[in-house]
């Protein structure tokens, strides 16, 4: 379905839903405790569903009521399930290792880019120590029981791979050691495995980027847990208010969060927007924006937003390190040049690098976004650097992460030049 979104800067405040990052982990560390857990969990998106689902067939019970999700733990695992994973990388690669640890015989269904989206070396490390896997078409097959040992994984593919097995390690009968190679990307997320795992009282100890894990250890989260707000997704709405001379806030966020997307406000003071920081809540307002240079890297969610600002900024913004955007659910580096393109600016590839030419603003038109839902939000926050209408070719796709945002979006209001 297409959206239409009018030109020019918003104002106003938005709620942010809870970080489905997060989300992901506790509800797995939930279903794998000792008693049940009640998660506060505002706006679920279908990303999130996919993991209730999958951790449901697993054995666990979860019910629903309004932004409450209580967690019944796994007691015990059936012999074969069906995991439907939807377009969720997330839940495929986290999920992977439990089936193995369980000893479930399990068949991962994926939708979308899903299939395409790179699993080796952890199916290797896998296959390795215990499990059986092949591909059918969209199908994953999953067969054995994992078991303890040494694994090694690059921290330069992903890191949905080390978060995985960090949250299998702790319930095999021995002990265990992960040692990643190489730079460690994206490592605010691993981060926020350990904070997960330390919430749910497992212990483990690192040396630089080697985890020693006991076996044997059970997992028991607080009876009452609160998800965090989503860094990730509020970057839409800081960036938006990067271009409004009276600025956006963000409520919702944890100012302490482990989240790596938290970097935005760094790099927004970096491109000369004006950021006013306070527990649970982020003001954003215009400055005078200049070009820069990103590492993106550890921040692969950031960039269609950031490419925003880059566009309504003055002179070239260099966004370094952008490999990895290729494997998201388009091949979001593309995607994300062609769109500043689609809407009148300047940007090209050059590698693993793309550059933008600033102009201060762009001219809107027709955003094809490939089914991707940080392009779609890209595109919709660009309307407010825009002299004319955008129209986004698949709106619906803002659903894997971020269910409310177009009711969020219309709730601010136009800006008056």
């Amino acid at each position: 379905m297409n959206v239409t979104i009018q030109p020019g800067p918003r104002q106003g405040r938005v709620r942010i839903p809870a970080s489905k990052s997060q989300a992901h982990r506790l509800l797995i560390c939930a279903a794998l405790g000792e008693g049940e857990t009640e998660l506060l969990c505002g706006g679920l998106s279908a990303d999130i569903r996919a993991t209730i689902d999958c951790l449901k067939a697993l054995g666990a019970g979860i019910r629903q009521e309004g932004e409450r999700l209580w967690v019944k733990p796994i007691r015990t695992a059936p012999r074969s399930c069906q995991l439907p994973c939807g377009e969720s990388g997330s839940t495929l690669r986290f999920l992977l290792p439990q089936a193995g640890a369980l000893g479930t015989e399990a068949v991962f269904h994926r939708q979308g880019r899903l299939p395409q989206r790179p699993l080796r070396p952890l199916d290797e490390e896998l296959r390795s120590h215990g499990m059986g896997l092949w591909e059918e078409g969209e199908a994953l097959y999953a067969t054995g029981r994992l078991r303890s040992g040494d694994y090694t994984l690059p921290g330069n593919v992903s890191s949905q791979f080390i978060s995985g097995l960090l949250m299998a390690l702790p319930r095999l009968p021995g002990d265990s050691r992960l040692t990643v190679t190489g730079t460690l990307e994206s490592a605010g997320y691993v981060a926020m495995t350990e904070d997960a795992l330390a919430e749910s009282g497992i212990r483990w100890q690192r040396t630089g980027q080697v985890w020693s894990i006991p076996g044997g250890q059970r997992f028991h989260l607080p009876r009452l847990c609160r998800v965090e707000g989503d860094w990730s997704n509020a970057a839409f709405f800081l960036c938006a208010g990067a271009v409004s001379w009276r600025g956006i806030t963000v409520e919702g966020l944890s100012l302490r969060s482990s989240q790596g997307d938290q970097a935005v406000l760094r790099l927004l003071r970096r491109f000369g927007a004006e950021v006013t920081e306070r527990e649970g809540a982020v003001t954003v307002r215009n400055g005078m924006l200049r070009g820069i240079t990103v590492d993106a890297g550890p921040i692969p969610d950031l960039i269609p937003a950031l490419s925003v600002v880059a566009a309504a900024a003055v002179g070239d913004t260099r966004i370094e390190n952008a490999r990895r955007l290729r494997d998201k659910e388009s091949d979001r580096l593309e995607g994300t040049a062609a769109l500043i393109r689609d809407l009148g600016g300047s940007a090209r590839v050059e590698g693993d690098t793309l550059l933008i030419r600033g102009r201060g603003g762009l001219r809107g038109g027709n955003a094809s976004v490939l089914g991707d839902h940080r392009l779609a939000m890209a595109a919709a926050i660009a309307a407010c650097i825009c002299r004319e209408s955008v129209t986004v070719d698949d709106s619906r796709c803002v659903e894997k992460s971020y269910p409310g945002f177009w009711e969020d979006l219309r709730q601010l209001k136009g800006e008056k030049l």
